[in-house]
């Protein structure tokens, strides 16, 4: 009994341990991604799911927004946030292991992107197709410090048809679902959201509030207590 006790994790560790392996896995992907692909190459595993090597300047799934070097920074900031956030959680035994693991999951793919960000300039170069990128090439890297681009390659186009010729705007066009090219770090991100709001939203209004009165509580006690002091 003693020894189960033992085994459960706590808060801090469960996080830990989660960010920990999401960042190794995505990281390890990414790697041997850039050293085995050629900028634009694909590789079909089945007809619904394909590894294509692609990198973006901007957000998740691709997206851009705004200065290369905010984006960076604000990916960086937003990440120590969300640390500290776990760190005032990691004693909390009122609240789901479920919302921990969603909070390590979006600090995780935060942390798996900014890694590219800040390193993959430097370490990295970009040679020209059919060449593969070198990993700590003797040239230097493509791009300074907070400049790196993310690297993309999950690629899942689940079904594709033509719209049919009568409809406006879009007839004509080819359509493939689901278009998006992300990576590990972009989907333990975009699930942990989903999953968060869809079954532990009442506790993101909740947990830093009641925190706050508790902490409160503990150091009034300490204050009027000379016991507590000594």
């Amino acid at each position: 009994m003693t020894f189960v006790t033992s085994m459960k994790l706590t808060n801090g560790k469960l996080a830990a341990l989660i960010i920990a392996l999401v960042i190794v896995i995505d990281q390890a992907v990414k790697i041997w991604v850039k050293t085995h692909f050629y900028y634009g190459e694909e590789l079909e595993v089945t007809s619904w799911f394909k590894l294509l090597f692609i990198e973006n300047n901007g957000m998740a799934f691709g997206m851009e927004l705004g200065s290369k070097l905010l984006l960076t920074l604000f990916r960086i900031i937003a990440s120590g946030a969300f640390i500290y956030y776990l760190w005032r959680l990691r004693r909390r035994t009122d609240i789901p292991k479920g919302y921990v693991a969603c909070i390590a999951l979006i600090t995780a793919g935060a942390l798996g992107n900014v890694i590219d960000c800040i390193a993959y300039g430097l370490i990295f170069n970009s040679p020209i197709p059919p060449q593969v990128a070198q990993l700590f090439p003797p040239d230097g890297g493509y791009a300074t410090l907070f400049n790196g681009r993310v690297v993309d390659m999950l690629y899942f186009p689940l079904c594709e048809w033509n719209w049919p010729q009568w409809m406006p705007w879009i007839g004509g066009n080819h359509f493939v679902f689901f278009q998006p090219i992300f990576n590990i770090a972009d989907a333990s991100l975009s699930v942990s959201v989903i999953v968060l709001i869809l079954f532990y939203a009442r506790y993101l209004a909740t947990v830093t509030g009641k925190e706050e009165v508790e902490e409160a509580v503990v150091d009034d006690h300490e204050e009027n207590d000379p016991e507590a002091e000594e």
